[in-house]
Order: structure tokens, then C-alpha cells, then sequence
């Protein structure tokens, strides 16, 4: 039985390999007869691996696209390749590729050799990327969280906060989320017994306890996250009604940097967090529509400041 899978998937690494071979060429290959190949394209077929066999001059075995994607058969170079490219992809040089990145570097991690994993970080160590948008955060770290997230198993990091506290955090992790220049874990935090939202570019030495837990009734991750870091950080939150359609304010507005919200008879509902509100005042006021303070009261002493100062210098 070891021998045929060794056979099988060799057979499998060479049909990877080149488009077309005829039955003699595998069979010498494999040192095996042209009737053993075809039992092991059987082998192959019942896997889910579509092996097209054509006959006549040109014809051959050749491995073609299936309806399900068959695990592949990976060497030494291209799943460095892969892996390298992962988590470049997971660092977001790859535009909207970020979370899928991350779930398949997850993936192959954990079958990748010691050797090539140490291979992946000398390359990863040695690249720089001059425009790279997002915020650094160690691939590791990534690896970690989503492997406990997928298990399900508790997971352990060290976290700094803004105000630079430093100390371990406890979790049962439920997703990550890329959002605009970082990315976020959204976790049940086992000391504050409550959901927290965790920026990874502030976590190190993140890894799983191998204790499993049973999931609980968790919020929406994007939402949750989005609101955590649009109003939840700050001094004042900020809310304005925009005479115009939700859809259309989002288009101005970053889903990092405020909440639009229908407020129906064609307007929104702006919410955003700020420790400024000066800031608020002109970021609203140049979206261009009218625009009604809800709350806080002295949103509206800052848009006032704004419109006389903006009057004096136009002279």
C-alpha cells in the first residue's frame, strides 16, 4: 500500500509537471507497466484529480480542470513560492486578497517543513515593499490567530495599547478583519469576560493553547470592528443628519473613519468618533450637502468656528 501512493503521487508530481504524456513515457518514468499506469490514473480519478486520457498521435494523459479544486502537489521551490507570495498577498501589497491570503498561508503552514519555513522568512526578511498600504504586522502572528480560529482553540498574545500598558491578553478568536491600513481581531477577551476589538500590529508572540472552545453567539465582525474603531477609541462621537442618500455619502466617507447609515425622505446618519471635533466640523462640512448636528452640542460651537473662520480668510 505505501509503494502504490508513493507511485500515485509521483504519478500525480509529473502530470503537474508538463501538459501531455503518452502512457510509455509515465510507465518508464515510474518504472512501471503501462497497465499499472492506468490503474493509478484510476486511483487519481476516484480523488477528485481530472486525468483526461486521448488516444492516437499526440494523445497522452493529461491533468485537466475539475469541477472542485483537488489538493496539489507542491516541491520544495514552489511552496516557498507560495508561501512567499501569501504573505505578501497577507500584507496587503495584493489588493482584496488579505483574509483569503491569510486563511491558505494558514493552511500551508502547517505542513510546511522547518527547513522551508525558515527558507520563507530569510525572503520575507530580505523584501521591501516602498508603497506597501497597510500597516506592518507579523506573519506569524497572522498564522496564529487563524489557525486558533479555525480550530476552534483558545489563543494567547502580549499587547500594547495605545496608551502603552503592556500585558498578556487571553481570547477565544472569531475573525479577522483587514480594514483599510491594519488589520483587527475581534475576540472574547476571557479576563474582561466581554468582545474586544485588538489591532494586530500591536500584539506579539500570538499563539494557540491548544485548549478548544465551544462558540458563543457572536456579533457581526465587520460591524463590531468597524464601530469599535470608528467611536469606541475616542473622546466624542460624534452624529450628523446628511441631506443625502446613504449610498452616495459612503462613497466620501471611509468605513474606517465613520458609520453612514439610511435616515430615510432620501437622507443619513454620520457617525463618527473623534477627540477633535474641529476635524469633524470640516470633513462634514466639505462633503458638500446640508448638513444637521444631532449630537454632541459642541459640534455645533465647531461648525460655527469653522464658518467664521472660514469667512474671515475670504475676505
Amino acid at each position: 500500500m505505501g509503494d502504490t501512493t508513493q507511485r500515485v503521487l509521483s504519478l500525480l508530481n509529473l502530470l503537474q509537471q508538463r501538459p501531455v504524456w503518452t502512457g510509455s513515457e509515465l510507465a518508464d518514468r515510474l518504472g512501471v507497466t503501462t497497465r499499472s499506469v492506468r490503474r493509478d490514473v484510476e486511483r487519481l480519478r476516484a480523488l477528485g484529480y481530472p486525468v483526461r486520457a486521448e488516444h492516437g498521435t499526440g494523445g497522452g494523459y493529461q491533468l485537466g480542470a475539475g469541477k472542485a479544486l483537488p489538493p496539489l502537489l507542491l516541491d520544495d521551490e514552489e511552496a516557498v513560492a507560495v508561501a512567499v507570495s501569501l504573505r505578501l498577498a497577507a500584507g496587503g501589497t495584493v489588493a482584496g486578497l488579505g483574509e483569503a491570503a491569510v486563511r491558505s498561508l494558514a493552511k500551508l503552514d502547517q505542513v510546511l517543513p522547518a527547513r522551508l519555513r525558515a527558507e520563507v522568512k530569510g525572503v520575507i526578511e530580505a523584501t521591501v515593499s516602498l508603497d506597501s498600504p497597510v500597516t506592518a504586522v507579523d506573519a506569524d502572528v497572522l498564522v496564529a490567530l487563524a489557525r486558533a480560529i479555525r480550530t476552534p482553540e483558545r489563543a494567547t498574545f502580549d499587547y500594547t495599547k495605545a496608551d502603552g500598558g503592556h500585558g498578556e491578553r487571553r481570547v477565544e478568536p472569531y475573525r479577522l478583519v483587514a480594514a483599510a491600513r491594519r488589520w483587527y481581531l475581534m475576540a472574547w477577551d476571557l479576563d474582561r469576560d466581554d468582545w474586544r476589538t485588538f489591532r494586530l500590529d500591536r500584539m506579539t508572540a500570538a499563539r494557540g493553547t491548544g485548549w478548544r472552545f465551544k462558540p458563543r453567539d457572536a456579533p457581526d465582525a465587520v460591524e463590531f470592528i468597524r464601530s469599535s474603531i470608528t467611536q469606541a477609541p475616542y473622546r466624542f462621537v460624534a452624529k450628523v443628519r446628511i441631506e443625502a442618500p446613504a449610498h452616495e455619502v459612503s462613497q466620501f466617507v471611509p468605513s474606517t473613519m465613520a458609520v453612514v447609515e439610511p435616515d430615510g425622505d432620501g437622507g443619513s446618519i454620520l457617525t463618527a468618533g473623534a477627540d477633535d471635533l474641529d476635524y469633524v466640523a470640516y470633513h462634514v462640512v466639505r462633503l458638500g450637502w446640508p448638513v444637521t448636528v444631532i449630537d454632541p452640542p459642541e459640534l455645533r460651537d465647531a461648525m460655527r468656528s469653522l464658518g467664521e473662520r472660514l469667512k474671515a480668510a475670504s475676505g
